[in-house]
């Protein structure tokens, strides 16, 4: 039987083997998020921008990141953790060029008042999902069915060019990505209190990847929302 001491001592240590876990996770995703910005500035400065959304680049580099994203999904735990690494690298740099187009329809302040405005909302539900005692377990598959729905939402609005509908995805996308913000953090969190430091660096850096990814994701997705509520046109 544990003593209290005992007990203590193995609290703790999951607790740090979860902050060290969840700083790997969040390490990456800043360099996820800075290289895609950087780039996509970058390329809209220099005019490229414009090449890609006037050709065939604009769908084929949609085409790639999403190929991406599916990839390192399915074959995580059969390719190495530098392979994973450099999928990512690879990922956030295509995904600078493909946002680089942003730029010609939004003003810049508008944003990078935006991705300030999806910091703040990022950021505190990122705290809830850490300090939160509920178990979000079950928003999950709540969540990804709004999410599916949301998709098919947009994919019909685009041949009915319906305002309404255009704005009513916009805030339902707007709450389907700071829920899922929370619950990814809370499942990264338990991914390192469950002993995931304790696989090896493989293991961890993988584990670190996939984690980035999810909260990269739920982050551009959400900006993209609300872009479309702070964006100032350039028209």
């Amino acid at each position: 039987m544990q003593t209290d001491t005992q007990r203590i001592t193995i609290s703790q240590a999951r607790e740090d083997a979860s902050s060290i876990f969840l700083a790997k996770v969040f390490n990456w995703m800043a360099i996820g998020l800075g290289l895609t910005g950087l780039v996509a500035y970058f390329t809209a400065a220099s005019g490229l921008a414009r090449v890609i959304i006037s050709s065939p680049l604009f769908i084929i580099i949609a085409i790639a990141t999403l190929g991406m994203v599916f990839f390192l999904s399915a074959r995580i735990d059969k390719i190495q953790a530098g392979t994973a690494s450099a999928l990512f690298v690879g990922y956030s740099v295509l995904n600078g060029l493909f946002f680089s187009t942003i730029f010609l329809r939004y003003t810049g302040a508008s944003i990078a008042g935006t991705f300030l405005i999806t910091a703040g909302m990022f950021g505190a539900m990122a705290v809830y999902g850490l300090v939160t005692k509920r178990d979000l377990s079950g928003w999950g598959s709540f969540l990804f069915m709004g999410l599916i729905g949301l998709i098919i939402a947009s994919i019909v609005n685009i041949f009915l060019k319906s305002p309404g509908m255009y704005w009513v995805t916009s805030m339902i996308g707007v709450l389907i990505f700071t829920g899922l913000t929370a619950y990814d953090v809370q499942k990264i969190r338990r991914m390192g209190e469950e002993g995931i430091m304790s696989q090896g660096q493989e293991a961890i850096t993988k584990g670190s990847i996939m984690g980035a990814l999810a909260l990269y994701l739920d982050f551009i997705n959400l900006f993209l929302m609300l872009l479309r509520f702070f964006g100032g046109s350039r028209d």
